[in-house]
């Protein structure tokens, strides 16, 4: 056999051996996750030894989507990004249409919808004209996702619908069980919970594989907690857990200790509360966190660069056209440089659109990383105000009143029927007074319920993120007193003098009032609480006193919240601003105030610090900017 012969034939035996060992990789991702990432790198080396670049992008399109499931988002991007520069030189479009999916799913996760629905579309344009259905389905599937994310249900439902028409005709059973999954999700956020459980069990009846029923199990969880069934709660959010360890799905796992810490809390168990929520905050963190976010801006950064680069070289290769066509037709040499002349203004218009693309994108990051923090202290607020609610047993004590007196009147309004038909006037007028003052306890308690639930919905209702020009004076010296006299109201015993000091020439301050407002009510519960404590040691001569002052300072406002307690122990002032953390008994703090207070502060820009000296008292400081 001659030898370019046998080389052929050796290349083309390596070749097929490079997409046995990715499609063997394909399926380990649904079935033994462990053993995918290696058998992808054999596929990987083998493709670069022998210059099988299509090859080579298939296996890296497969190393991605490990990456992507397992939530390694910034590895998933890295691989997808070089398998779209591989298959636009191989011109394969398939290969083309399927990255480009990938690309749409990665920046679902990390909630960039638009984004994602740029490269979902266009990788559906191309999938569409393809033979293979699959990816066609899984593209149309996560469009519907995207939508669902945008509060767009009908459209999500649409989508969802189309991808089934497609993918139910799919030999992959777990394709059809992703499809099935994503059309029980828009059921549930619909409302539909039957349709939802009736799609979710019919997705683990076609393939429990291990990618897509941790997630099912979840959401399981989910329906069932709604429907008040904590065991089935406690059993499938488990599930959903064992399933993320076992595929190594960091956003399963991060889903399911959501919901097991939630259970944990409602059914009174703290310890197992905790330590589902610290894995809650590692998780995310690793998925989330602010390096991962700078890994993915950088390699959107570097692919814009790349594209830009192109672009250029694409340029300077029609400029040397331009070159060689000019010395080769001198005869012509007028319209060439007309010619010359034109394109060069377009360059330049083209280099402008690229800059200004430029400045958008980077625009765009500043106002993702921004919506990303004010998303995440709205959650924080709204865990808050599921706290806050918690409280409403506040109002039993008026509406037992209320009850109590109205009985009383009962029986009175009776017995005065009584002595009027037996002509005794005087008894009878002596039991009416009797009833006109137990209907003014009445009145009295009920006005006093009706503030009481009028006070909780005015701290727990969340804040319309609108700043307005604000009295912060005004503003302090209201919270110093409802926290004082919602102290009082709750155990008569305590008492505590208030000294205020408030800098007249501080003019309106633009900041949101309902959120400043928390923090204030917060940090002077706190600064009552402790001296209140202190009280309670019975030391000779030692008077409870909170101090809140404000003051006016280089183009700052400051406001201080200070108190003579015990202060705060040296070795826990790096840990006061961490979430969950907290010095009080269990049950008496739940360790977000002062995280959800530095939280707010800063997205107003400000900074709030903490002086303290043990045995002596702190004082908490915060700074607003005045412009």
């Amino acid at each position: 056999m001659p030898l370019l012969a046998q080389h052929k034939t050796s290349f083309q035996r390596d070749t097929a051996r490079v997409n046995r060992l990715v499609y063997l990789a394909e399926q380990y991702r649904f079935t033994k996750p462990d053993s995918c990432l290696p058998v992808v790198q054999k596929a990987l080396e083998l493709a670069r030894s022998i210059g099988f670049r299509q090859g080579e992008g298939w296996a890296l399109a497969s190393a991605g989507e490990y990456h992507r499931v397992s939530g390694n988002y910034p590895e998933a991007l890295a691989s997808f990004f070089s398998v779209l520069n591989i298959a636009g030189e191989v011109k394969d479009s398939l290969m083309t249409g399927t990255v480009q999916t990938y690309i749409g799913i990665s920046y679902i996760a990390l909630e960039e919808y638009q984004k994602a629905l740029n490269y979902l579309k266009q990788g559906y344009a191309i999938n569409k004209t393809q033979p293979q259905d699959g990816i066609t389905a899984f593209g149309l599937s996560n469009i519907g996702v995207a939508f669902m994310q945008l509060k767009m249900p009908d459209s999500a439902l649409v989508y969802q619908r189309n991808a089934w028409e497609i993918g139910k005709h799919m030999h992959l059973t777990a394709g059809k069980a992703y499809v099935l999954r994503e059309m029980g999700n828009v059921h549930s956020e619909l409302g539909n919970y039957d349709s939802a459980i009736y799609y979710y069990r019919y997705a683990l009846a076609i393939s429990n594989d291990v990618l897509n029923s941790g997630r099912i199990y979840n959401r399981m969880a989910l329906l069932f907690g709604q429907e008040g069934k904590s065991d089935s709660v406690l059993y499938y959010a488990r599930l959903a857990y064992l399933r993320g360890q076992r595929s190594f799905q960091k956003p399963t796992m991060l889903e399911a200790s959501r919901t097991l810490a939630k259970y944990y809390i409602d059914h009174k168990q703290p310890d197992s509360a905790i330590v589902y929520q610290q894995l809650m905050i590692l998780l995310k963190d690793s998925l989330f966190g602010s390096s991962q976010l700078r890994k993915v801006q950088l390699l959107a950064i570097e692919q814009q660069r790349q594209m830009y680069l192109a672009q250029q070289q694409q340029e300077k290769y029609r400029n040397r056209i331009r070159l060689y066509s000019l010395l080769a037709a001198s005869g012509v040499f007028l319209i060439l440089g007309l010619l010359l002349y034109r394109n060069n203004r377009r360059k330049h218009r083209a280099n402008r659109l690229l800059e200004h693309q430029k400045n958008e994108t980077e625009k765009t990051l500043v106002e993702l990383r921004a919506a990303q923090a004010q998303l995440i202290h709205a959650e924080k607020m709204a865990s808050l105000g599921e706290l806050t609610a918690g409280i409403a047993h506040e109002i039993q004590n008026p509406l037992n009143f209320v009850n109590n007196f109205s009985d009383v009147n009962e029986e009175l309004l009776t017995e005065m029927k009584d002595e009027l038909s037996k002509g005794k006037i005087e008894d009878a007028i002596a039991l009416a007074n009797g009833a006109i003052e137990n209907q003014k306890k009445i009145n009295h308690h009920g006005k006093r319920a009706d503030a009481i639930v009028k006070n909780m919905l005015q701290h727990s209702r969340s804040s319309s993120g609108v700043k307005e020009p604000t009295d912060l004076n005004a503003l302090a010296e209201e919270y110093l007193r409802l926290s004082y006299h919602g102290l009082r109201a709750k155990d008569k015993t305590f008492n505590a003098t208030m000294k205020t000091d408030f800098d007249e020439s501080i003019d309106n301050v633009n900041i949101i009032p309902q959120d400043i407002g928390r923090v204030l009510l917060n940090l002077i519960n706190n600064a009552f609480y402790v001296v209140d404590e202190k009280k309670k040691q019975q030391l000779h001569g030692y008077e409870p006193t909170v101090y809140v002052s404000t003051r006016k300072m280089n183009g700052k406002v400051e406001i201080k919240i200070k108190d003579n307690g015990n202060g705060v122990p040296p070795k826990v002032m790096d840990k006061i601003f961490q979430p969950f953390f907290t010095t009080k008994p269990t049950g008496q703090g739940t360790g977000l105030g002062l995280s959800l207070g530095y939280d707010i502060v800063k997205a107003h820009g400000g900074e709030i610090k903490v002086n303290t000296k043990e045995g002596e008292g702190s004082e908490f400081i915060i700074q607003l900017r005045t412009d």
